[in-house]
């Protein structure tokens, strides 16, 4: 797979967790304490410059109360 295409993937993920995160009215630092992942690090997962593992996404999509293929959505 080309970097490239990665890199819209993460990015994708990114802005399906920060779209719900949202609709939530969660802040990256609640979000953060929520999912046990730093505040920088959500900020890097929702920018897509980090690939967080399965399990974090896991964690954040049980946080926000959706089923995980709602974060997966395009990537």
């Amino acid at each position: 797979m080309s970097i490239m295409k990665e890199n819209t993937r993460l990015r994708n993920l990114g802005i399906n967790i920060k779209s719900e995160r949202l609709r939530k009215n969660l802040s990256q630092e609640r979000l953060a304490e929520l999912t046990n992942i730093s505040r920088n690090s959500v900020s890097l997962i929702e920018t897509g410059k980090i690939n967080p593992t399965i399990l974090k996404v896991i964690d954040i999509a049980n946080v926000l109360g959706v089923d995980i293929s709602i974060l997966l959505k395009d990537v």
